[in-house]
């Protein structure tokens, strides 16, 4: 049976850029949708539901980091975030605040087709072996239901931060280089700093460590990259 097509959301005040990617990605059969500012946007997001947005972060009534996290609120939905700002702080500050990626204007089809293919596999059906609940004492990552429990409680991550998680955890005592995690997770040759990784951990180290300063499950191995430490670990088949 054939995979629904994806549905794309592209929000941007230019119309000329606007109608390119549009007229792109309809032509690679997504189904696609535009909005100009962020009203139309957040309309348009609860009507058509998409599998991605391709975010500008300049909109005329809103600032698109604040849509962003809106919008990934209310369904973790993927967001590639569009700009003119090359600068890195800039960057960080969008994948602090859950973009799934960051393209810089001006960018190439090209590489915006493979952007978006890289994130839209994330959707992929789990095989078998990635089914098996990892559970760490009182930390449970489920890959099925693509959720992380702590005691019992849901823990709420972008799909980003999940695969990067559940990537560490399921290699448990390894070291990997950043550059290794990009090839891994992000799936595709990541053409920037490589500090891209660092935001994203500190992220999840927010989010299941007792102390993001002074981390027990996810560890720095200086001058290499990171391993998760894994106590008391067991695989359950769902």
């Amino acid at each position: 049976m054939a995979m629904a097509l994806a549905k794309i959301l592209i929000v941007d005040d230019d119309p000329s850029i606007r109608n390119l990617i549009r007229r792109f990605l309809s032509k690679q059969d997504y189904q696609v949708e535009s909005a100009e500012d962020g009203k139309t946007a957040l309309a348009m997001f609860e009507q058509f539901n998409p599998d991605l947005v391709i975010l500008d972060v300049n909109l005329p009534d809103v600032i698109g980091y604040n849509l962003c996290q809106e919008m990934q609120n209310r369904t973790k939905v993927f967001v590639l975030m569009l700009t003119s700002r090359a600068d890195e702080a800039d960057k960080i500050r969008g994948f602090s605040q859950g973009a799934d990626d960051y393209l810089t204007k001006p960018f190439s089809l090209g590489e915006l087709e493979v952007r978006v293919g890289a994130i839209l596999k994330r959707q992929r059906a789990v095989t078998t072996a990635e089914k098996q609940r990892l559970t760490f004492e009182k930390l449970v990552i489920d890959p099925e239901r693509r959720e992380v429990t702590i005691n019992n409680q849901l823990i709420s991550l972008t799909a980003l931060e999940f695969d990067l998680l559940r990537f560490l955890a399921s290699h448990p005592g390894r070291v990997w280089r950043r550059s290794e995690l990009i090839q891994e997770v992000w799936d595709y040759e990541y053409v920037g700093d490589q500090r891209v990784v660092d935001v994203h951990i500190g992220q999840i180290r927010k989010k299941i460590e007792i102390d993001a300063t002074q981390p027990v499950l996810i560890q720095t191995v200086r001058g290499v990259g990171y391993k998760f430490e894994a106590p008391n670990f067991n695989k359950t088949q769902q």
